[in-house]
């Protein structure tokens, strides 16, 4: 997988608000879906096939709800609408990472020993659609291919642990707003490298977030 250049902004997650962070999350996944669910005649057949079955759009529509978790002038929010969004952020995440492996849909499906290693694999060896991974599955393929880097595999590791709550009926620790904020930061990182490693024909067709 390539890592051509991107033009996205390179502002610095730390000098801007929630508010603005969560306006380019949705910015940039709504860029993203535009591009990549009308890839037909350009992606690789695979890869248009694999993109043309998914929704895209839920991603966006998943980014415009993490407003409701941010909004400064929300009061403090209970444990349960912590641990939804949790679930929230990880399906983001989830497609995040899907999307990725899509785009490069030949080279995945060509790595049938990555795929093993990382128990992804079905009988006749070849590796499961992307589309259908778990989040425990992208992780482990992910870091053993080293696709994600250091801090965007301790992204995912940390928000699957708390969104995990949403299946508990024993407590299960969920963390506070204050992690929760972190890791929408986080992910806007994370989505920005992805977005840098994505192939484009032109610069003017790369996503931007703002």
């Amino acid at each position: 997988m390539t890592t051509p250049s991107n033009s996205s902004s390179s502002t610095a997650i730390n000098d801007m608000n929630i508010t603005e962070i969560v306006e380019r999350i949705c910015k940039l996944n709504s860029s993203l879906e535009n591009f990549w669910s009308r890839s037909d005649g350009w992606a690789p057949q695979k890869t248009a096939e694999l993109l043309g079955a998914v929704r895209l759009d839920w991603q966006t529509s998943l980014s415009n709800c993490l407003h409701q978790w941010v909004t400064p002038e929300n009061p403090p929010i209970s444990d349960g609408e912590l641990i939804l969004a949790w679930a929230n952020l990880g399906s983001l995440i989830e497609g995040s990472i899907k999307l990725l492996l899509s785009v490069y849909a030949t080279d995945y499906l060509n790595d049938p020993k990555g795929a093993k290693s990382a128990g992804i694999h079905v009988r006749n060896e070849l590796p499961k659609s992307p589309a259908i991974l778990t989040l425990e599955h992208l992780k482990i393929y992910c870091r053993k291919n080293k696709l994600l880097g250091e801090d965007g595999d301790a992204l995912v590791e940390l928000v699957q642990a708390r969104r995990n709550a949403i299946h508990a009926f024993k407590h299960s620790d969920i963390g506070n707003l204050d992690e929760y904020l972190m890791a929408v930061r986080h992910y806007l990182e994370l989505l920005r490298c992805i977005n840098n490693r994505l192939p484009y024909p032109h610069d003017a067709w790369v996503p931007h977030e703002i």
